[in-house]
């Protein structure tokens, strides 16, 4: 039975500052296992609000809820025991570390679905690279060893932040299959960026996050067919 989406991922009335910067204001919405988009401009608190959802910044008020547990509060390696992977803006790769000594640290057993083989598997680059250091990789293997990393954690929730960012357009859309492939394999993701059609060619459902607030909860057709929707809330057009 596929859980509602108050059930599975909620985030409800959230405010997060920085000092005395209210950068998140009362962010509300619910999630459920399809993939589920957020995009807006810079500075407007996506990457704040995914970094709150993984643990790396207190919360003032409101509440994170993922099947059923509040998360509110919890340390990062609580959340991602919890099943919900991280995927950070900029990668956040050792440069002295090789690929596989990035893989085989996060101690994934065989027997999951997700381990260092089937991460080969669905990164066979990264097997190719899989000696070289983490400073030595092009933007692209580092972003597909972020996203084998996440993955060793076996998360039921894949939370990425603008993955898409700083990549070659035949680089994006070899991410997009690929999560596209994760996605029809039954993982959940909760997808940040900046590139709208990145996002909804995969997503059916896209927040818009504008000042610290969703201002819109739309279908991704609709948004992406919508030349002043898009000026309105994302000023592309």
């Amino acid at each position: 039975m596929t859980a509602s989406p108050e059930e599975f991922f909620s985030v409800d009335g959230l405010n997060v500052s920085y000092g005395r910067v209210h950068v998140l204001q009362d962010v509300t919405f619910t999630a459920g296992v399809e993939p589920l988009g957020m995009v807006g401009r810079n500075g407007m608190g996506k990457s704040t609000l995914v970094k709150a959802i993984a643990g790396m910044l207190p919360v003032q008020s409101g509440s994170i809820r993922f099947q059923g547990r509040d998360l509110t509060g919890r340390q990062p390696y609580q959340i991602t025991r919890a099943g919900i992977g991280y995927v950070p803006q900029g990668r956040r790769i050792f440069p002295s570390l090789t690929v596989h000594e990035h893989l085989t640290m996060v101690g994934a057993r065989k027997t999951q679905l997700w381990n260092v083989d089937s991460v080969y598997e669905l990164f066979p680059r990264l097997f190719e690279r899989r000696r070289n250091g983490g400073g030595e990789l092009s933007g692209g293997e580092q972003q597909m060893l972020a996203i084998g990393r996440a993955l060793l954690s076996n998360p039921r929730l894949l939370v990425m932040d603008e993955p898409s960012e700083g990549l070659a357009p035949a680089v994006v859309e070899h991410l997009a299959e690929v999560l596209r492939s994760l996605v029809a394999g039954g993982q959940a993701v909760l997808l940040v960026e900046q590139n709208l059609k990145f996002v909804a060619d995969l997503c059916d459902r896209i927040l818009v996050m504008v000042n610290g607030r969703i201002a819109a909860d739309v279908l991704a057709t609709d948004l992406a067919e919508d030349e002043e929707l898009q000026n309105r809330y994302l000023g592309v057009v």
